[in-house]
C-alpha cells in the first residue's frame, strides 16, 4: 500500500547523498515523498524525482560557497569550535524554526512518517509533535557512546581492564559537555510543541522510532551494544545527482583516486599537494575537486587528471587506491569497491572515519598538512603490501551482504504500517 513519507534534511555535504537515496528508494516503491529542504539542495532533489520543499524560517546555505556557508566550520580554530558552530548554527540553536517549519508542512500536508537527517532534531520535534511515526538517518558512524567502545569521535581503540573503562567514562563525560549549552533552546523548543523537556542533548536523538544508521556495521567496533531502537542498514553508494560522466587519464599504469570534501574546507593546498605527490609515482591519477574548489586553480603533473566531479562509484572499478580526506560517502564506496585507502582526514567526522579504516586493517591515515613525500610514501605501501587489499576485499564481502537488500527502506515500510497517534 502507498504511504506517505516527508524527509528533512540540509545541505551537510556529503550528508545529502545518502538521505536522498533512501528518499528515492521508497519513491521507486511507489510511496509518495517530498523533501523539506534547502533552496541550493532543490534541483538536486527534483533531478531525483523527488519534490522539494522549502525551509521558510530555518536556516539554509551552500557549504559549496564559503560565503553561503550557514556553519562556517573552516573559520573554527580548534575543533571544539568547530562542534559549536554546528551545534549552535543547525542542531541545537535553530530547533524552534526547524520545528516550526516541518510542523506547518504537516499540517498542510500530513505524512505517514518524518524521516530526517539526524542532525535536525528540530524538525524530529516536530514529528514527534505530531504524534507520528519518526525515523532519523545517521550518514556516518554511530556517533554516540555506547558500551563496549570507546568514545566516538576521538580516533581511540578500544580498551580493556579497569584503567580503559576509568579512561573511556571520564573522555565520554568530557565529550559530552559540551553539548550542555545545547539544551535550552532545544527544550524551548519541544516546549512550544507540546513536548516534556529532555534531560540532555544526547538524549534527544533518541526521541524517534528507529535510527537508522546509513553505515557499515563491519566498519565499527565489534564489541559495541547499541540502543534497542538503532538499526545498522548498511551504506548508501549512490554518487551525488551533480557527478559528471567518468574521463579516466590515459594509460595503463594503476589508478589512483583522490578527493577531498564536497564543501570548503580550505583544501586548495591539500589537492595540490596530493597532485604533487601523484606526479612522483608511476600511476595514473584522477582528482576530483568537488564543487567547492575550482579544478582550474590546481596544479598537477601530466599524469594526473583533474576534474570538478566524477562518479566515484564508476571510477572505483578501475582504482587502486583512493586518497581522501576520509569523508564517510567516499571511504565506504572505497570499501565496497575493495579500493584501500590513504586518508587525510580535515575535521568533523572524519578522524573517526579513518581511525575505523586503519583498524580494519585497509588503509593508512596521514596528517591533514601531510607532506607531498609523506603522501606518496603511503600510496607506495598501500600498493606493495598485499594486506591492504587482502583488508578492503574483506571489507566489501561485509558491504555486499549487508546491501543485499534495502534495509532503509523495509524499516520505513514497517514504520509506516503503524498506527499512528501514539509512540
Amino acid at each position: 500500500m502507498p504511504r506517505t513519507f516527508l524527509f528533512a534534511t540540509w545541505n551537510g555535504g556529503g550528508a545529502v547523498p545518502p538521505v536522498l537515496s533512501v528518499a528515492r528508494a521508497l519513491r521507486e516503491r511507489g510511496h509518495s515523498v517530498r523533501v523539506l529542504a534547502d533552496s541550493s539542495l532543490h534541483a538536486e532533489v527534483t533531478a531525483l524525482g523527488l519534490e522539494p520543499v522549502a525551509w521558510t524560517t530555518a536556516p539554509q546555505g551552500d557549504p559549496a560557497d564559503p560565503a553561503k556557508d550557514v556553519i562556517r566550520d573552516f573559520e573554527a580554530r580548534t575543533p571544539i569550535g568547530a562542534f559549536a558552530r554546528l551545534r549552535d548554527r543547525i542542531v541545537c540553536g535553530p530547533a524552534a524554526d526547524y520545528a516550526r517549519d516541518t510542523a506547518a508542512e504537516l499540517r498542510a500536508r500530513p505524512a505517514d512518517v518524518l524521516v530526517a537527517e539526524f542532525m535536525l532534531l528540530g524538525a524530529l520535534i516536530a514529528g514527534e509533535g505530531a504524534g507520528i511515526p519518526v525515523a532519523s538517518l545517521a550518514t556516518t558512524i554511530y556517533t554516540f557512546p555506547t558500551p563496549g567502545a570507546p568514545p566516538p569521535g576521538l580516533g581511540l581503540s578500544p580498551a580493556s581492564g579497569a584503567l580503559g573503562r576509568l579512561r573511556d567514562r571520564l573522555l565520554t563525560r568530557m565529550m559530552l559537555k559540551p553539548w550542555d549549552k545545547g539544551l535550552p533552546p532545544l527544550n524551548a523548543a519541544r516546549a512550544a510543541h507540546g513536548l516534556p523537556p529532555v534531560g540532555s542533548v544526547v538524549d534527544a536523538f533518541a526521541q524517534v522510532d528507529r535510527l537508522l544508521v546509513l553505515s557499515p556495521r563491519a566498519l565499527d567496533h565489534p564489541s559495541r551494544r547499541f540502543p534497542g531502537y538503532v538499526r545498522h542498514v548498511g551504506p548508501r553508494l549512490d554518487d551525488p545527482a551533480w557527478a559528471e560522466e567518468l574521463k579516466l587519464p590515459e594509460g595503463d599504469a594503476p589508478l589512483v583516486l583522490a578527493g577531498m570534501s564536497s564543501s570548503f574546507m580550505k583544501q586548495h593546498r591539500q589537492l595540490e599537494r596530493i597532485a604533487e605527490a601523484l606526479g612522483t609515482l608511476p600511476v595514473r591519477g584522477l582528482l576530483t575537486t568537488g564543487p567547492a574548489v575550482d579544478p582550474a586553480t590546481v596544479r598537477a603533473p601530466g599524469n594526473v587528471l583533474v576534474t570538478a566531479a566524477a562518479p566515484h562509484t564508476a571510477a572505483l572499478r578501475h582504482a587502486a587506491v583512493t586518497i581522501t580526506h576520509a569523508g564517510h560517502g567516499t571511504a565506504v564506496k572505497s570499501l565496497a569497491a575493495a579500493v584501500p585507502l590513504v586518508c587525510m582526514p580535515q575535521g568533523r567526522d572524519q578522524p573517526e572515519v579513518a581511525r575505523h579504516v586503519e583498524l580494519a586493517g585497509a588503509g593508512i591515515t596521514v596528517g591533514k598538512n601531510a607532506s607531498a613525500r609523506t603522501i606518496a610514501r603511503a600510496v607506495e605501501r598501500i600498493l606493495r603490501e598485499p594486506s591492504y587489499q587482502r583488508e578492503a576485499r574483506r571489507m566489501a564481502a561485509e558491504i555486499a551482504a549487508e546491501t543485499a537488500t534495502d534495509r532503509a527502506v523495509a524499516e520505513l515500510e514497517a514504520l509506516a504500517e503503524r498506527t499512528t497517534g501514539g509512540r
